[in-house]
């Protein structure tokens, strides 16, 4: 049995825009080198994606303490390998002691 493929067709929408809105989006647009459908495509899918991600934030469960710590823990522990190329500190960095990620902490 073949396969069918769905084709992508962008559906025609009539978008009334206040005329000062467009013409600040008309002028940005042409800045970016874009057109203004690219431009007001892309804005709507900034949009959609911040909702989207606002939403996941509110249904995520809260990061507990004990996980920060443990977490931490893991950062702060020493290597024994070298870093890769690239990856090196630069020339001067004095490292931080990050809160909370040692018993002795509590006692500073």
């Amino acid at each position: 049995m073949p396969v069918r493929q769905r084709k992508s067709v962008a559906s025609k929408f009539p978008l009334r825009l206040m005329p000062s809105v467009r013409r600040v989006a008309e002028r940005i647009s042409r800045q970016e080198g874009v057109s203004l459908n690219q431009f007001i495509n892309l804005a709507v899918a900034e949009k959609v994606a911040y909702l989207l991600h606002e939403e996941w934030l509110a249904k995520r469960s809260s990061i507990r303490e004990d996980s920060v710590t443990k977490a931490l823990e893991v950062l702060n522990r020493p290597s024994k390998r070298k870093p890769e190329p690239g990856d090196e500190l630069p020339e001067g960095y004095v490292a931080r002691r990050r809160k909370g990620t040692h018993k002795s902490d509590s006692s500073r």
